[in-house]
């Protein structure tokens, strides 16, 4: 099971150790059926003899978390609409332009409530641009997230009744699709944050939430060096409420009084970097 860890450290910064075994068994058998192998062991033979790419690509998507729900943990969404949106409205009110970037966005759930929350502040927005990323390793996962479409179940996690009414469309008995209107606002994209983001462009908020708490400390301190690269220097990051970037990076710091959010220090200058 070594080769496989280290694989999935290596590939998607996930750590996964001996007892997690229960998890890897559970997670892997339908990948182990679906390459007629006899079992696990077998299979990870495989991974390490081949350049099978789709085989990499199914055993990282089934072993990934795409644990989410709407407006999960509430706090964050309330900081973004009391406090990070006025903050823009005037940071920003000459080019007229807000860029979100949701990392690990899973099913689409986290996007689309800040697209909600922007769609009810549009009258404040009114001849604004709002341009709302999501990325997420998984591409499956991704497929649903831009199809938005969710069981009642999943609506019914955190959505309040009003928000489900307006924007979103009963499908059937069982499930709800995101109205048009707020899926247009929300981009999908596959990306790997142990990879490069540069190509995703500046952005002036980014969401990136229950992420780190799957890494080891070098890995967060990556991921961390990355999206500070990519937030404006007065900009704001949401961290979920285990996560912290404290004795990891020196590039954020907490934002007083407000759980869960950063700030680009010294206006996102790089360690030992200047001040101007």
């Amino acid at each position: 099971m070594h080769a496989l860890f280290a694989f999935l450290k290596t590939s998607c910064g996930l750590i996964v150790n001996e007892d997690k075994l229960y998890l890897v068994n559970s997670r892997l058998q339908p990948i182990t059926e679906k390459y007629q192998c006899k079992t696990i062991a077998e299979l990870v033979m495989r991974l390490t003899t081949s350049r099978n790419e789709d085989l990499k690509r199914d055993i990282i998507e089934a072993m990934t978390t795409n644990e989410t729900s709407f407006f999960r943990d509430v706090t964050p969404f309330d900081h973004f609409k009391n406090h990070v949106i006025e903050k823009l409205l005037d940071r920003r009110r000459t080019k007229r332009s807000i860029r979100i970037l949701c990392a690990a966005a899973s099913s689409g759930q986290e996007p689309y409530s800040l697209a909600m929350i922007m769609s009810e502040n549009a009258g404040k927005l009114s001849g604004w641009r709002t341009d709302i990323i999501g990325v997420d390793i998984d591409t499956k996962i991704l497929k649903r997230a831009e199809e938005g479409i969710y069981t009642s179940f999943e609506v019914q996690r955190g959505l309040p009744i009003q928000l489900l009414v307006k924007y979103f469309d009963k499908q059937t008995s069982q499930n709800w699709q995101v109205k048009p209107q707020i899926r247009s606002m929300v981009r999908f994209q596959k990306k790997n944050l142990l990879e490069p983001i540069r190509d995703l462009g500046q952005f002036d908020v980014i969401f990136c939430r229950n992420v780190l708490i799957y890494f080891d400390i070098p890995t967060k301190r990556v991921v961390l060096e990355r999206l500070a690269d990519q937030l404006a220097p007065d900009g704001f990051l949401f961290l979920g409420g285990a996560e912290t970037v404290f004795d990891i990076t020196t590039r954020f710091v907490a934002a007083p009084g407000f759980r869960g959010m950063y700030v680009p220090t010294q206006g996102g200058a790089k360690p030992g970097a200047g001040v101007a």
